[in-house]
């Protein structure tokens, strides 16, 4: 008697693969590396996420500009004019008549940029200001003042040695923020991973339904052929009419099955029409054409576990938050020390001249340049706002390291059960089929016996019964199996590399 190949007893896993099936010429027609791509382009989910990360980097961005450069300018003209009210006098008694007029025109530009470790750069022109007075009395020569131009350029740094010193102290939000845009660089790709293995399954669900339907059609052919042959043995007188009736109840109950896997098969193909095409025209129809089958992988169960825990995104996510919570720990800790900031600063200035040229002339030449250094001390007495902040940011940080080792402890979980799930559904696959196999040739040495009269119409039927059993637990096991597959890539981390996906 033939047998079928049996699986081995330690089997390791398998991998799921597509079979190659021709391409159809209608475009409903799907295999299963394109419904993935079409959930991918089309999917709310996934723009949703990608959105998130833009905006999240743009986060990044915005933190960064604290430390941009900044122009400053500022122009001002004045004028003044004092008039005595006569109630003024000279050293001679005599009233004062006459005015005083002041002009003054000043204008200033600079630039100056924060530095990632607490330091403030700042260079500042003054640009020759222009301030003259002109006196006009009676009894008095009227005149005005000879060198009304002035200016000069500076350049300071300031950088503080304690409280604020050091990235993580001054940059906090800039670090936080780039961690926070990888994580959402994570947070996008489970969005994808998510979308991948909801479409897989939606799709095998499609298969099975498809196949499904397929076998009670089977089923209604086996069971009108015996009711047939019944018919025609009652007319030969070989067969009592009796034994009609429960072929006719097994054509109806086959017909009934039908009607069922039909409905089936709608929805189910509704359900990935919804998964591929949730905003944009949706087909009237498609139909599937990979079908599920094994191949062997060698994996164990540990080395998947190592995998997950290297390859995971959930992981990497709660390692980023760990590390962004480390961050503002150390910034929180730096703020409970003094304030001690060193001021170095060089400066030039120029001689008060009559003209723009010759203010600028005597800074070129550096004529009267000068220095200063300085040192600023400040100490909170109680200081009890820092210490909260502290209080505060080392309690988050220890959240962040449990939920770490909670998500370590989850992988392991899911990867170890979805290995095993996987492991048995293969060896069910293998079970399943054996067992249809030997429904079939039951099935076949029942009827021959029933043909020679050894046999009853009640165990054909029952035979028949098997059989349609046997096939449906067969299609089953398959599709458990295909589903595994998928969450066991998904579990270990591998699920876009094992598609062959590449984000950007």
């Amino acid at each position: 008697m033939m047998r079928l190949p049996i699986f081995p007893a330690l089997l390791v896993a398998f991998s799921l693969v597509a079979q190659d099936a021709p391409k159809a010429p209608d475009a409903s027609q799907l295999r299963l590396q394109d419904a993935i791509q079409i959930a991918l382009k089309n999917n709310l989910q996934v723009q949703i996420s990608q959105q998130t990360r833009e905006s999240t980097k743009a986060q990044e961005l915005q933190s960064l500009g604290a430390f941009d450069w900044t122009l400053n300018s500022a122009y001002a003209i004045t004028h003044s004019k004092f008039q005595p009210d006569g109630h003024s006098f000279d050293g001679s008694g005599n009233p004062i008549f006459g005015n005083t007029i002041t002009d003054t025109r000043k204008w200033n530009v600079g630039v100056s940029k924060p530095t990632e470790w607490g330091g403030l750069f700042n260079v500042a022109y003054t640009n020759p200001n222009y301030s003259s007075t002109e006196y006009n009395y009676a009894g008095s020569p009227t005149f005005s003042t000879r060198y009304p131009y002035t200016g000069s350029l500076s350049a300071s740094f300031t950088q503080s040695l304690l409280k604020g010193f050091g990235r993580e102290a001054s940059a906090t939000n800039l670090i936080v923020s780039r961690y926070g845009a990888q994580a959402a660089d994570y947070t996008f790709q489970l969005a994808i991973i998510g979308n991948v293995a909801a479409t897989e399954s939606a799709y095998w669900d499609v298969v099975y339904a498809k196949r499904n339907l397929e076998n009670k059609r089977q089923a209604l052919a086996l069971a009108q052929q015996q009711l047939k042959e019944n018919q025609i043995r009652v007319q030969v007188g070989t067969l009592a009419p009796i034994e009609v009736t429960s072929s006719e109840a097994s054509v109806a109950q086959a017909e009934q099955d039908i009607i069922t896997s039909e409905a089936g098969l709608l929805n189910a193909k509704d359900a990935l029409i919804r998964t591929l095409y949730p905003t944009t025209d949706r087909p009237a129809n498609l139909d599937t054409v990979d079908l599920p089958s094994v191949k062997p992988l060698e994996l164990d169960e540990e080395s998947a576990v190592k995998q997950a825990l290297v390859n995971r995104l959930e992981l990497k996510s709660a390692q980023l938050d760990l590390k962004a919570k480390q961050v503002q720990e150390s910034a929180a800790n730096n703020h409970l020390l003094p304030q001690l900031d060193l001021s170095v600063g060089y400066n030039l200035n120029s001689n008060v001249q009559n003209s723009w040229s010759s203010v600028n002339t005597d800074l070129t030449n550096r004529k009267d340049p000068g220095y200063s250094v300085g040192l600023q001390f400040s100490l909170p007495i109680l200081n009890r706002g820092a210490r909260g902040s502290l209080a505060i940011a080392r309690a988050s940080r220890r959240s962040s390291e449990l939920n770490l080792h909670d998500q370590e402890l989850g992988i392991v979980l899911q990867v170890r059960t979805a290995y095993r799930t996987l492991e048995s559904s293969a060896k069910g696959v293998a079970a399943a089929e054996k067992t249809r196999y030997f429904r079939e040739k039951d099935l076949e040495a029942e009827q021959k016996k029933f043909e020679n009269g050894m046999s009853t119409n009640f165990l054909v039927l029952s035979k028949l019964n098997d059989l349609n059993t046997a096939k449906g637990n067969e299609l089953q096991a398959q599709i458990t199996y295909a589903k595994a597959v998928t969450s066991l890539d998904q579990a270990v981390g591998r699920l876009l590399e094992a598609r062959k996906l590449e984000v950007k």
